[in-house]
C-alpha cells in the first residue's frame, strides 16, 4: 500500500512539472461537487407532522464553502395545517436552499395563494422554517377574493397561511365595507393607510358641518 501512494505521488509530481502556471494554481483552488436530481419531491415535517411538500423539476446540490441546494428550474410548494390538509401554495422561478442557517431564497415570479383566495406576489422573497414565516425588502403586494389590494413598496412580513401580513411603506385599495384587509396590519411606523375604492369626491361634498347647539331654555318667573 505504502508503495502505491508513492508510485501516485510520484505521477502526479511529474504531472504537474508539465503544466502552465495557471493550471497549477487552479490546483490549490477548492473544488465544488454538484449533484443533479430530476423530478424532485420533498416533505417537511415537524413533531411528526408533515408541513410542506416540494416539487420541482430539477434539483441542484452544491457541496462547496457553503452546502446548499438550487432549484433552477421553477419549484412548487404546498403548505399543510394541523389537520393535514392544504392552506397555502408557493411557486417561484428559481430558489436556494441554505441548509446551514435552514432558510430558503426564493425570486422571480413569487408567487403565494391560500384555500381563501389570497395571493401575495412579490420580486424575491425568505422563507424561514424555523419561525414559519415569509420576508422580503423589495416590494410586495397582496389581494384578496373581494378585490381588496394592498401594496407594500419597502417590502413585507408574513405567516405562511398569509393571516397575518404587515406591510412596510403601505397604501392600498379596500373595495369591501371593511376598513381594511383581514388578516394584514400594517407595520408600526408604516406611511401610508389603506384608501377607499371612490376617491373622487371632494372633501366639501362629504364634510358636515358642526352642530349649532340649542338656546338654553328660560323658565317662566313665578
Amino acid at each position: 500500500m505504502c508503495l502505491r501512494y508513492v508510485l501516485v505521488a510520484a505521477v502526479l509530481l511529474l504531472t504537474a512539472c508539465e503544466n502552465t502556471d495557471e493550471e497549477i494554481n487552479a490546483l490549490g483552488k477548492k473544488v465544488s461537487m454538484t449533484d443533479q436530481a430530476i423530478k424532485v419531491e420533498g416533505y417537511l415535517s415537524q413533531g411528526g407532522k408533515a408541513k410542506a411538500r416540494l416539487t420541482a423539476p430539477v434539483m441542484l446540490r452544491v457541496q462547496a464553502d457553503t452546502i446548499y441546494t438550487e432549484f433552477p428550474k421553477t419549484l412548487h410548494v404546498d403548505f399543510y395545517n394541523d389537520s393535514a390538509k392544504i392552506e397555502s401554495k408557493l411557486d417561484a422561478k428559481y430558489g436556494k436552499y441554505m441548509e446551514s442557517i435552514n432558510m430558503i431564497y426564493l425570486r422571480d415570479s413569487v408567487r403565494v395563494t391560500t384555500v381563501r383566495g389570497d395571493t401575495l406576489y412579490c420580486q424575491d422573497l425568505w422563507w424561514d422554517q424555523n419561525k414559519q414565516l415569509f420576508y422580503t425588502h423589495k416590494p410586495a403586494r397582496s389581494i384578496n377574493k373581494a378585490g381588496d389590494r394592498m401594496q407594500g413598496d419597502d417590502g413585507m412580513q408574513a405567516t405562511q397561511d398569509l393571516k397575518d401580513i404587515k406591510f412596510i411603506n403601505s397604501h392600498g385599495q379596500v373595495k369591501s365595507d371593511q376598513t381594511g384587509i383581514p388578516g394584514q396590519a400594517i407595520a408600526p411606523g408604516a406611511t401610508g393607510t389603506p384608501l377607499p375604492a371612490d376617491t373622487t369626491r371632494k372633501p366639501a361634498d362629504t364634510a358636515r358641518k358642526p352642530a349649532v347647539p340649542a338656546p338654553p331654555v328660560t323658565p317662566p318667573a313665578k
